[in-house]
């Protein structure tokens, strides 16, 4: 059960139902027995080694078939942080068990995606990156074990067969035919899969639970298939593979886990965990005390998706630009986007854990961003739809005439004074945002339109003496003239009240940047509602790019530096494509939420 989207920014710390098993357990001394070989291995390994100095373990286990979304940085703040929060050690594995998916290309991206969220697998000098593969040894030598406790077999029905003889949830399976061999002939066909003398697919190794379970996860799962296919890790020496759901409890035992954290989906898959992880125990191969399993929520982010499937789609058919396009939810997308680490971690520490899936609204993302950048990112001014405004008598105004500049400064950051100032200069032409001004004002309107005044911020009052229009009647050009002794900040300043105060940017020292004004990439917040196509609620104007001018402050901003730009929101300069002498610069959010909902 979901429950409805917030759209408050979270609290922190939210309730976290983890997070008190884990100080329960810490509290009741069952874990302090618990002995740690120094790396991953089996019960012997671990028996000769010290006590544990880690108080739990926990780990974030990826497949590498893909790109880390936001969807991952929960549970990557999870598991980091709970064993980070008490004492204890978080594992990085890469659950790298289905060859055919996997490349190192993704393994490479996870690693950096989970340092940039601000995580490290690395303690006290010892790393803690561990892979699956490195497991494959072990996990055969489990299976024969099983197959010589009669605790699993080879099956050789076909894909089809298997399937139907399953049964659902309102009747039992059937046993297969080859369920009564004996631990003998199992041992035999099962060395003959891994050798390679049967051909895919032509056999499977199932564990012997019960046909009739109610819980279909029982039902005599597979363990091993066969599968010809070159893995990233350990290249062609095998052509058999575990499953995932024997694999992953294997491997939380090896590593000596405490707390197997995973989502809502796999709580019909404990039986088996527990199953799987106590019989390998009693057979001698695994140390306990055991790791659990327990599962929380998940969190769901409003206009987005997240499937790999759909993502993928989004890349190959060009409706994003790739992987890190700042539409996506990849971490890496979000990183061009300019969403901080501190942002992300604060969306999901807020949401705490609960045995309950969630929907979020992503403005709580955004209010995020907003708290983390309000009190660090330095200020600009920037007019990102440009009109003219030529100051008429402005060679009567100042003493050097036509070509005279008038020195303008503002605080860089108005709560923080060691950031210094910023300076820039007032000419007789400016730049001003195209709806800064009317020829007839709307009710309301207090900024440009004939016989008002408005101050330049950080300038001078003016006031508007009419506008120049092309033949198509569009406006090209605004005319005002100064009111003198209104310069921000000298005696006399304020004598003249005004009602609208507009940004704006010298024409003679502003800097052009291609200015690019994302927002989120689908018109409804749950795209794939009532079964529709996400295709058919693409938002048009999820990307809009327009040539600006900026205040010189910003000329030769290194890449991925983060700005206020003063009335538009948070930017960020591009990490790919962003240059000293070509500026790229890419909204993040607005100064506020402009969705409703």
């Amino acid at each position: 059960m979901s429950q409805p989207a917030s759209k408050a920014v979270p609290p922190a710390p939210a309730a976290n139902f983890l997070r008190t098993l884990i100080e329960r357990d810490i509290a009741s001394g069952t874990l302090q027995s618990r002995r740690f070989g120094g790396s991953p291995g089996d019960a012997a390994h671990h028996a000769a080694g010290p006590l544990d100095p880690a108080k739990i373990r926990t780990r974030f286990p990826p497949e590498p078939n893909g790109y880390l979304h936001v969807g991952h940085a929960k549970s990557i703040c999870l598991n980091f942080g709970l064993a980070r929060d008490h004492g204890g050690i978080c594992h990085l594995r890469f659950d790298d068990t289905n060859p055919e998916k996997e490349e190192q290309e993704y393994v490479d991206a996870i690693r950096e995606a989970v340092q940039w969220l601000g995580f490290d697998w690395t303690v006290d000098g010892t790393s803690h990156l561990y892979f699956a593969s490195d497991y494959f040894d072990f996990m055969y030598r489990a299976a024969e074990a099983l197959v010589s406790d009669g605790l699993a077999y080879v099956d050789e029905q076909t894909a089809e067969q298997m399937r139907a003889n399953r049964g659902d949830f309102g009747s039992p399976g059937t046993d297969s035919p080859f369920r009564s061999r004996t631990p003998t002939e199992n041992l035999t066909r099962l060395r003959q899969m891994k050798a390679g003398d049967l051909a895919d697919g032509a056999a499977v190794l199932r564990a012997r639970i019960d046909m009739a379970s109610p819980n279909i996860n029982l039902r005599d799962p597979a363990l091993y298939r066969i599968k010809r296919a070159t893995h990233h890790n350990t290249g062609d020496t095998w052509c058999i593979y575990p499953m995932y759901t024997y694999a992953h409890p294997i491997e939380d035992a090896l590593e000596g886990i405490t707390h197997s954290f995973c989502t809502l989906e796999f709580e019909d898959q404990r039986p088996f965990y527990d199953w799987l992880l106590g019989h390998l125990a009693r057979l001698g191969l695994l140390a306990e005390p055991l790791p659990r399993q327990y599962e929380f929520g998940r969190l769901n982010l409003t206009y987005i998706v997240t499937s790999k499937r759909k993502l993928r789609a989004l890349v190959e058919e060009g409706i994003v630009s790739g992987w890190d396009d700042p539409r996506m939810p990849t971490l890496f997308g979000m990183r061009r986007r300019g969403y901080t680490p501190a942002a992300i971690r604060a969306m999901a520490d807020g949401t705490g854990a609960s045995k309950t899936n969630i929907w979020l609204d992503y403005s709580v993302l955004d209010g995020c961003l907003r708290a983390d950048l309000e009190g660090q990112a330095p200020r600009a001014m920037a007019v990102l739809a440009p009109l003219k405004l030529r100051l008429t008598n402005w060679a009567e105004c100042f003493a050097g005439g036509a070509g005279h500049i008038e020195p303008c400064q503002a605080p860089a950051h108005p709560q923080r004074p060691e950031l210094g100032l910023r300076r820039f200069g007032l000419s007789d032409t400016v730049w001003i945002e195209a709806d800064d001004f009317a020829q007839v004002p709307p009710k309301g309107f207090f900024r440009l339109f004939p016989g008002n005044k408005v101050r330049l911020k950080y300038g001078v009052v003016v006031e508007c003496t009419g506008c120049t229009l092309d033949a198509e009647g569009r406006v090209t050009e605004v005319q005002a003239t100064v009111v003198p002794d209104t310069k921000s900040g000298t005696p006399g300043a304020d004598a003249v009240k005004v009602k609208g105060t507009i940004t704006w940017v010298s024409a003679h020292d502003a800097v052009p940047a291609t200015v690019r004004l994302y927002d989120r990439l689908f018109t409804q917040a749950q795209p794939e509602a009532e079964g529709r196509d996400f295709r058919e609620v693409l938002n048009p104007n999820s990307l809009v790019t327009v040539q600006a001018w900026l205040e010189p402050s910003l000329a030769g901003a290194a890449t991925a530096s983060h700005w206020q730009f003063e009335r538009h929101g948070y930017f960020v300069t591009d990490l790919k494509d962003h240059r000293a002498d070509a500026p790229v610069f890419n909204r993040i959010t607005p100064l506020k939420d402009g969705w409703g909902g």
